[in-house]
């Protein structure tokens, strides 16, 4: 494997330490002559396994907050940590690494390359990460049958369902067994059946798979599964249930 495909590996860490760590985090944008405080001094810590949802009203943060943990986004001021990195002393290359390795993605409008099939689509990051095609293929016939898609990986974005593309969007995001999988509003685009389905595919992910899950919703549906909810208002936390 070549330097710059150098893979990512999970960061030694004492037990019970976060997994990803904000520390009073700002995030301001210019609209013209007009800053938007976005983020204002967030605090958050999340920890492996958890099912959690960032809720809010519009323009709360929500997105802002996935931005800034995914490394999307660059905070004004304040530290993001992920398994104990400070994302502020990384550099670019190493950024797109963590993001590539640790860090799974799924989005309200699915963002699958049109010209890839399904499997394609959802080998991706392990191509990326150089892992070879045969163990590729155990991996990714393997999700596939996992999310429900079994016998359709020859089949483009354009011959598949809303849900089903969502359902390529969670293989993918997964497929490298990445540290934590942020969801910006993913049954926003689906039916509620639909919506159903999703969401119990993605806890079963979270408690077979111990696949780490952060939504940004206003869906009450994902709401009344997350076992944590964080409740912000004006980039803040306003207050934060947790579940049994």
């Amino acid at each position: 494997m070549s330097a710059t495909a150098e893979k990512i590996e999970p960061a030694a860490a004492a037990t019970g330490a976060p997994l990803v760590k904000l520390e009073g985090v700002t995030k301001t944008y210019r609209q013209g002559k007009i800053e938007v405080h976005a983020l204002r001094g967030l605090d958050l810590e999340v920890y492996p396994g958890e099912f959690l949802a960032l809720t809010g009203p519009s323009g709360s943060g929500k997105t802002t907050a996935l931005n800034v943990i995914g490394a999307l986004d660059t905070p004004t001021s304040g530290r993001v940590l992920l398994e104990g990195r400070d994302l502020a002393t990384m550099s670019r290359a190493d950024k797109s690494h963590l993001r590539r390795d640790r860090i799974g993605f799924v989005f309200q409008a699915y963002n699958l390359i049109p010209v890839l099939s399904a499997y394609e689509n959802a080998e991706l990051v392990l191509r990326l990460q150089g892992v070879p095609a045969e163990r590729r293929a155990q991996m990714v016939n393997q999700l596939l049958e996992d999310v429900g898609l079994k016998g359709m990986g020859h089949r483009r974005p354009n011959e598949l369902s809303g849900g089903q593309q969502q359902r390529v969007a969670i293989a993918r995001a997964i497929a490298s067994s990445p540290a934590v999988t942020l969801a910006d509003e993913p049954t926003a685009n689906v039916d509620s059946a639909t919506a159903e389905v999703l969401l119990g595919l993605m806890e079963k992910l979270n408690r077979e798979r111990g696949v780490t899950f952060i939504f940004s919703t206003h869906d009450p549906r994902v709401m009344a599964r997350a076992r944590r909810i964080v409740h912000l208002v004006d980039g803040q936390v306003d207050h934060d249930e947790r579940r049994e």
